[in-house]
């Protein structure tokens, strides 16, 4: 019985569908583009689309590479949008990542909501942010959730990014 409308089986997915998937991820990756080119955007207007070569924005999986090295992998229902959170938004709600490199950065006691509100602590928050501005990105569109959700897993483990990774639930 499919799950999510998703017409393969498991054998299926970690056979043929994910490891399709990876193969694209790959040239992605071979072809990244600069994170900056999303810096001081707030939304996924078209001019920012555009700017990408996309007619709009999509569900998939992205890529954050240091260098040449993957770092995090990221699903979004809207890849873009995320993208932009990650880069420019100071909530650590939106830019979740940055919050979990700055919290490695200033190790602290607080809630959420008062270290970003410590002075000490948004210093490390912006240096991180900082940090993903000078990263490159790579995405891949992938349609169906559960294919989305199980790629999400399978890329982080190929490309070993645990260090910011985590499937740890709340």
């Amino acid at each position: 019985m499919p799950i999510d409308r998703c017409p393969h089986t498991f054998d299926h997915l970690a056979k043929v569908v994910l490891p399709g998937h990876f193969l694209r991820l790959q040239a992605a990756i071979n072809a990244p583009i600069a994170a900056e080119a999303l810096v001081g955007i707030r939304s996924a207007t078209r001019q920012v689309l555009s700017r990408l070569h996309l007619a709009a924005d999509f569900p998939g999986c992205y890529i954050l590479l240091d260098g040449k090295k993957p770092i995090y992998v990221g699903i979004s229902r809207r890849v873009i949008r995320r993208l932009v959170q990650h880069l420019n938004y100071r909530s650590h709600y939106a830019a979740s990542l940055v919050y979990r490199m700055a919290c490695i950065a200033y190790p602290h006691e607080m809630r959420r909501s008062e270290a970003m509100r410590d002075a000490k602590f948004q210093e490390a928050f912006h240096s991180a942010q900082g940090r993903l501005h000078r990263m490159r990105i790579a995405f891949i569109p992938i349609e169906n959730d559960l294919e989305l959700y199980l790629f999400e897993v399978f890329a982080s483990m190929k490309l070993d990014t645990h260090v910011w990774n985590t499937f740890r639930t709340h």
